[in-house]
């Protein structure tokens, strides 16, 4: 499951808008899937939790 991204909508909390942005899906403790990624507008750590797989 390391290979695995996601496409989709993120919400910068900086810029305070949803942008599109691909990421890297990592699994936590719980086995939740979380993706993360950089805002393309301000270069912010973007975070999305995903449902489990």
């Amino acid at each position: 499951m390391a290979d695995d991204t996601y496409s989709g909508s993120f919400y910068c909390v900086k810029c305070k808008d949803h942008r599109d942005a691909t990421g890297d899906v990592t699994v936590n403790a719980k086995g939740t899937r979380i993706a993360k990624a950089k805002c393309p507008e301000c270069g912010t750590n973007l975070t999305r939790f995903l449902p489990k797989a």
